[in-house]
């Protein structure tokens, strides 16, 4: 196997902050999958971020939250699930 080349990545400045997200939705088509984190608080929302990739990549994005959630527990201890809420908002995504 060739060594891996390293590659400087810049952030932006307008997405260093990065985006608070606590609802996502996915969607998919045969060649791509869209995921938009949301932001909803009482009687609105917005989508604060819009990821869209290929579903091979998709499956290592996956395979990276699963491995960095087990490490995150390892060391912190279990994260409790969130609850459902009792009503989920109907989204109007237009």
């Amino acid at each position: 196997m060739p060594p891996r080349k390293s590659i400087p990545i810049k952030i932006r400045d307008d997405i260093v902050g990065g985006a608070y997200a606590n609802n996502m939705f996915v969607t998919h088509t045969r060649e791509d999958f869209v995921m938009d984190f949301l932001y909803l608080a009482s009687q609105q929302g917005s989508v604060n971020a819009r990821v869209i990739t290929t579903p091979g990549h998709m499956k290592r994005i996956i395979r990276a939250l699963v491995d960095n959630v087990a490490k995150y527990e390892a060391k912190f201890g279990p994260i409790p699930d969130s609850p459902i809420p009792d009503e989920a908002p109907g989204l109007d995504l237009n």
